[in-house]
């Protein structure tokens, strides 16, 4: 049994959901479960949707149509049948949509983020599972609401391990044993769960690799495949750096600390289950289905063969001073981390000398305002914003004079294996 994975890129247009019904006859095996996002940038369109609900927008209707319209442009074009079933199921999602936003939001705007923004896995996996049993495939769609139980941390739930396991035996396994002749196909959503009392929960943004991985542990899957538009894991952002290397393989450690420092092929969260149970992780490309993509698994043989270098945006260096100017003891330290715990904010980097703490930390105003507020009292404080953070695992100085060649630096820091580097962003 195997679990695939495809993101909001792979399913964007008609054309690439046809796409996963050729990978599909090539690949499935006899049993498989896919995790499914929202098509394209459906999540962003939503948000603009919520946006304009909680600020009383009168565009609220507009962004609302585009998120239709694109929809149905791709419905129409993979269903000539204005009778198939998918005209019905994706109607009642759109009015079930349009009847939550008719009402007054709650006061609290991440609870509602949850409730309208997994609309985009629930539309995008019935218009994909219709399409899949349209095409002959014995597919059926599951809600992921019912498979996977969190708690009520709204946009960053966290899992019950032991009723989602139930769940999923419960359910999903009957599915994919039945007779075992031919492919079973289990189609459901990723970055959405539910919580004890039923309302819908998000995983965290880019959540859906998370789902897959949550899934492979629970049925002990014989591998998991993340299917990009990339040729597999590469050394860089091609977005951002040119002459980009495939790494072939890596081990689950050094994928952790990827996504710890902001790769963005694979979400932070998604290693670790499949760790625990030594499943295998492969990253592939839809584009060319037939390459071998990149392996992760336990082995470690091969970490240090390609320098790794990751470019995180939109950053603040936030830098705190006691106002006493006494040195940075525990104590302000100890008060500082509880600061930013109750703030919610992640450092990405961080500096202590004798009279300042600084951090590194993605822009959010409204987590800014309020940690200076918590700390204002004791320290002053100052920040730089607009700039990028430059993490190069296993780093050498030619790469390092070949990434930061005319960039500004203001923070540079190394360990024995990973450098990173505060710059100003270039414009």
């Amino acid at each position: 049994m195997k679990v695939f994975k495809f993101g909001g890129a792979s399913v964007k247009d008609a054309a690439a959901v046809k796409n996963i019904a050729t990978i599909l006859h090539n690949n499935a095996p006899k049993q498989l479960v896919i995790v499914v996002s929202a098509m394209g940038k459906t999540t962003n369109a939503l948000e603009k949707v919520l946006q304009a609900w909680f600020s009383n927008d009168e565009a609220l209707q507009q962004h609302i149509n585009e998120v239709i319209t694109y929809h149905h442009q791709i419905i129409s074009e993979l269903f000539p049948d204005k009778n198939n079933p998918v005209y019905f199921k994706t109607d009642l999602l759109f009015g079930e949509l349009e009847g939550h936003l008719c009402t007054p939001p709650s006061p609290n705007f991440d609870f509602e983020y949850d409730q309208v923004v997994s609309f985009g896995e629930l539309i995008s996996t019935t218009i994909v599972g219709e399409y899949l049993i349209m095409q002959g495939f014995n597919c059926q769609w599951f809600d992921v609401r019912g498979l996977i139980r969190t708690d009520d941390t709204w946009r960053d739930a966290n899992i019950n391990w032991s009723v989602t396991s139930q769940q999923v035996n419960n359910l999903l396994v009957p599915f994919l044993e039945n007779d075992g002749k031919e492919p079973h196909i289990a189609l459901t959503q990723g970055f959405i769960g539910a919580s004890e009392a039923g309302h819908t929960t998000t995983l965290g943004r880019e959540g859906s690799d998370y789902t897959a991985a949550i899934l492979s542990h629970v049925l002990n899957a014989a591998e998991m495949t993340v299917w990009k538009d990339v040729p597999g894991v590469l050394n860089a952002d091609p977005k951002y750096f040119e002459n980009t290397t495939l790494i072939n393989h890596i081990s689950y450690r050094e994928a952790i600390e990827l996504t710890y420092y902001g790769a963005s092929v694979i979400h932070p969260k998604t290693i670790k289950p499949l760790q625990n149970k030594s499943i295998p992780l492969r990253v592939r490309s839809f584009i060319s289905p037939s390459a071998p993509g990149t392996t992760i698994n336990a082995t470690t043989s091969e970490d240090d063969a390609i320098p790794g270098i990751i470019l995180k945006s939109n950053q603040v260096l936030l830098s705190f001073s006691p106002k006493d100017f006494s040195f940075i003891a525990e104590d302000n330290l100890s008060q500082i981390f509880s600061a930013l715990a109750e703030c919610g904010i992640r450092v990405n980097m961080m500096q202590v000398s004798a009279i300042t703490f600084s951090i590194c930390m993605d822009e959010n105003e409204r987590k800014m305002d309020k940690l200076t507020a918590l700390l204002g009292e004791k320290f002053a404080y100052r920040y730089n914003n607009g700039l990028q953070l430059i993490t190069i695992r296993h780093y050498d100085q030619v790469t390092i004079n070949r990434i930061l060649n005319g960039r500004q630096l203001l923070v540079e820091q190394r360990s024995r294996q990973t450098a990173q580097f505060v710059v100003k962003a270039q414009v």
